[in-house]
C-alpha cells in the first residue's frame, strides 16, 4: 500500500491452533500487536483481521477433495488477497506444521500471495522442533512466492517468558513493517505480474505436452513397458 494513502495497512493473521485458548494464536497475536504498535509510533495504522483455521476445518477438507470453496474459505481468500501483510502461525505436530495449517495453504491459488510480506511463526512443546519453521514452512511459502521476513518466530513451552522470544518478535515485526512500507508487493504485482505466474496448474493455463506412449509413462500410469525387440 502507498504511504500517502490514508487507509491503514491490512494485516491478516492466519492461526492453525486448534485449542481454545491456543498458544499458536497467542503467538500470532503478539506479533500482530507489535507490528501495530510499531506502526503507531511511525504515525501509521494497521487493521488486523484473523483467520482461525479451526473454524474452517470442514471447508478446508471439502476444498482438498473437491476444490469447492465454502463461504468461510471464500472470505478467508478475500482477506488474504487484499492483505498488505500476513502473520502465519502453526502448531508443530510430529516434527511438522499441522496438517490443518498446511492443507489450508495447499488449496489456495498459486498466485494469491505473490510478493506479500509474511512472518512465519510456530509453537511446540519442545525446542527440538525449532527448525520446522525454516526447514518446512519457509519452503511452502517460497513456492507461493511470498516475501517471508528473515526472522522467523518459534516458541516452545519454556520460551514464553523469555527475553529472547520478545526480541525475535520485535525483529520480525520491524522487518514486516518495513517491507509493507516499501510497497514492494504492489509494485511486483503491477509491473511484472505475467512473469510471476506459475507455468502450470491453476494459474498458468498452459500444459506441458507429454508423450504418454513412452515406456516410462506407461509404467507410471500402471501399464507395462513395450517388449524389447530382439537384435
Amino acid at each position: 500500500m502507498n504511504a500517502e494513502a490514508a487507509q491503514p495497512y491490512r494485516l491478516v493473521v492466519v492461526s492453525g491452533g486448534t485449542s481454545d485458548p491456543s498458544s499458536t494464536r497467542m503467538l500470532a497475536d503478539r506479533i500482530a500487536d507489535r507490528v501495530a504498535s510499531l506502526a503507531e509510533a511511525r504515525d501509521e495504522k494497521v487493521a488486523v483481521s484473523v483467520i482461525d483455521l479451526r473454524e474452517l476445518a470442514n471447508e478446508i477438507a471439502t476444498a482438498l477433495v473437491s476444490q469447492l470453496m465454502g463461504p468461510k474459505m471464500t472470505r478467508a481468500i478475500e482477506l488474504l488477497g487484499a492483505a498488505d501483510a500476513i502473520v502465519a502461525s502453526a502448531p508443530v505436530y510430529k516434527a511438522a506444521p499441522s496438517g490443518l495449517f498446511s492443507s489450508f495453504f495447499h488449496v489456495l491459488d498459486n498466485d494469491l500471495l505473490i510478493a506479500k510480506p509474511v512472518v512465519l511463526a510456530a509453537t511446540a512443546g519442545t525446542a527440538r522442533h525449532a527448525l520446522v519453521v525454516d526447514e518446512q514452512m519457509r519452503s511452502l511459502f517460497a513456492y507461493l512466492r511470498t516475501m517471508t521476513v528473515p526472522t522467523s518466530v518459534f516458541a516452545a513451552t519454556e520460551d514464553w517468558n523469555s527475553r529472547e522470544l520478545g526480541e525475535r518478535i520485535d525483529r520480525a515485526a520491524v522487518e514486516l513493517l518495513l517491507l509493507v512500507e516499501s510497497g514492494f508487493a504492489e509494485k511486483v504485482r503491477t509491473e511484472s505480474w505475467k512473469s510471476y505466474q506459475h507455468e502450470y496448474g491453476s494459474a498458468g493455463g498452459t500444459e506441458l505436452d507429454i508423450d504418454l506412449s513412452t515406456d516410462l509413462m506407461r509404467l507410471a500410469t500402471g501399464g507395462s513397458a513395450a517388449p524389447r525387440r530382439k537384435p
